[in-house]
């Protein structure tokens, strides 16, 4: 599927030309990235996702250091988009966190915040999903896979973007049909108990701060006090980083 496909389906969905156009980009990025698994391969899953294509989210609450959003139906990329533009558009004078209700699902984190620092904020976002993943010795699927990703703004116009889901492949891989189900577990073989820990704890980080169950995101965005990315570029002699093309 290509994007002049993507944009006639999603527009055929129902969403308005200007959020169809919104989601292409998003699932562009991810092609351009690599990440085939959440790119133009999610057009066909998201239409047969029960969404409002004309639902828009809703800030519940907003002081300078945070904001309360819900997603009100609307698509979770849709609602981290909205998220991200009005960071850009009013940062914060230090730091906000952000939490959004009902925000589901959020596609490639990677790409928001990586919007947010080539705007010049540090980000740090992580989302909560469906349980995908069992313990390390089996049972029952306990918690999503559940990805952390972090933008770092950098001098050089080439921020560093860390994006790392705690599952050894992505549900977007076996969505996409790049990899069977049974290889969705925590990665790291014999050390797979960090990631299902670090997976618990990000996703019970989300929950205690949402007021009503549902997937949801923590967003927290700063102003940077250095620029510590040429530096490190500097030292890696040329080994390619997180989220370098």
């Amino acid at each position: 599927m290509q994007a002049e496909e993507a944009l006639a389906r999603l527009r055929a969905r129902g969403f308005s030309d200007e959020d169809a156009e919104r989601l292409v980009a998003h699932f562009a990025e991810a092609e351009a990235s690599g990440k085939t698994s959440h790119g133009f391969s999610r057009v066909e899953w998201l239409e047969t996702l029960d969404v409002d294509p004309g639902a828009q989210p809703e800030v519940l609450e907003a002081f300078e250091g945070f904001e309360r959003w819900h997603g009100r139906g609307a698509l979770g990329y849709l609602v981290l988009d909205a998220v991200v533009r009005a960071q850009l558009a009013d940062p914060p004078e230090w730091a906000r966190l952000i939490v959004c209700e009902q925000t589901f699902p959020t596609g490639m984190l990677g790409g928001w915040v990586r919007r947010l620092a080539e705007g010049g904020l540090v980000a740090a976002l992580t989302t909560t999903s469906p349980p995908r993943l069992a313990h390390p010795e089996g049972g029952p699927a306990l918690v999503g896979t559940t990805p952390l990703a972090i933008g770092i703004p950098s001098s050089d116009g080439r921020p560093f973007v860390s994006d790392v889901s705690m599952g050894r492949i992505t549900h977007g891989d076996v969505l996409a049909g790049l990899a069977p189900a049974e290889e969705l577990v925590p990665f790291g073989g014999e050390h797979a108990y960090k990631a299902f820990a670090l997976a618990l704890g990000l996703q019970l980080l989300v929950e205690a701060l949402q007021r009503e169950e549902g997937f949801g995101a923590v967003l927290l965005v700063a102003r940077p006090e250095a620029d510590p990315v040429p530096g490190l570029r500097a030292r890696a002699a040329g080994v390619r980083l997180p989220g370098d093309s």
